[in-house]
């Protein structure tokens, strides 16, 4: 993992019953600076294992007042099949209460060339366009937010999006049985025109089916989705250089195993999209789950972060 900083928790607010807010600062020194579209991970430590998750930082990067402490904002929602980070966030964290963060990075920026940045967030997809939009408000750029949410659940910082966007802004509420309609938003826009997606994977992924359908170029498409990896069963992953063999449970990932025993993987988003986490493994059969690596890579290549090995089998990887 990246260098870590420890920092307190200074406000902790409820935004809904789903997703809290959190308010960071740092313990020691100045938190670094952080460009719109930026995540940072931060150290859950549960009872009996240790989880990093990944969050977008609220906000605005570039805007600091003279003499204003530095402070990091993220959102969490609580998850209904919660591997017991959210709920951890959600019952356990406190104002005071100190935590460990890696330093931020950002695979989700804004293109420098678009004319038109057309943003869709799927509920709590919301938080990276919070400093999306700071952004491009500063640079007096071109754009429009399409929100899809449930109200008085995912509906968050709605109010402010409404007095701050206006026209801009497009709400969809499912409650009401309002759908976002993807084939005729992206059949409408200018050329010069791209889109940022965050939110639930078939959000993504219709959006980028419509798109293809519609001829729009892959440079043109920028989506990000923070997912926890999915359980499967338990394998045996055996490390090339040492002999030495690990159990992966079926509520770890192949990543978690790792560092539980002691051997760091680079790692950014820990949701198989960064491809930093990439490793070659020399026998047995992959379950890839990630959405980097293309069929040639995946022959000697896996993702650590999502993927397992397949049918209870074991893995031997060149590490």
């Amino acid at each position: 993992m990246s260098a870590m900083m420890e920092v307190e928790v200074t406000a902790v607010r409820q935004l809904t019953p789903v997703v809290r807010e959190f308010t960071f600062e740092a313990r020691e020194g100045r938190l670094p600076a952080f460009s719109s579209g930026s995540h940072v991970q931060v150290v859950l430590p549960l009872p009996g294992r240790t989880l990093r998750n990944a969050y977008s930082l609220l906000g605005e990067p570039a805007v600091r007042q003279p003499g204003e402490a530095p402070r990091y904002r993220i959102a969490v929602r609580l998850q209904d099949d919660s591997r017991g980070g959210s709920r951890y966030m959600h019952e356990q964290v406190v104002v005071g209460q100190r935590l460990q963060i890696g330093v931020p990075s950002n695979l989700f920026p804004l293109h420098s060339l678009a004319h038109h940045h057309v943003l869709v967030a799927g509920g709590i997809g919301i938080t990276p366009f919070m400093a999306y939009i700071a952004e491009l408000e500063a640079r007096g750029a071109s754009f429009e937010l399409h929100y899809a949410f449930r109200r008085g659940l995912t509906d968050v910082f709605l109010p402010e999006l409404r007095e701050r966007l206006g026209s801009r802004l497009h709400a969809y509420d499912a409650a009401a049985g309002e759908r976002l309609d993807c084939a005729g938003l992206l059949a409408t826009q200018p050329l010069g025109s791209h889109l940022y997606v965050c939110g639930p994977q078939r959000l993504l992924d219709d959006l980028k089916d419509q798109a293809q359908a519609l001829g729009w170029s892959a440079g043109r498409l920028h989506w990000e989705a923070f997912a926890s990896p999915e359980p499967g069963l338990p394998f045996t992953v055996e490390l090339a250089s040492s002999g030495q063999r690990i159990e992966v449970p079926g509520d770890y990932s192949l990543l978690e195993a790792l560092e539980s025993a002691g051997v760091e993987v680079p790692n950014l988003c820990r949701g198989g999209v960064c491809g930093q986490c990439a490793t070659r493994y020399l026998s047995g059969e992959v379950e890839h789950r990630d959405h980097y690596l293309n069929a040639a890579q995946r022959t000697d290549t896996l993702m650590p972060c999502v993927s397992r090995g397949g049918c209870a089998s074991s893995l031997q990887l060149d590490l």
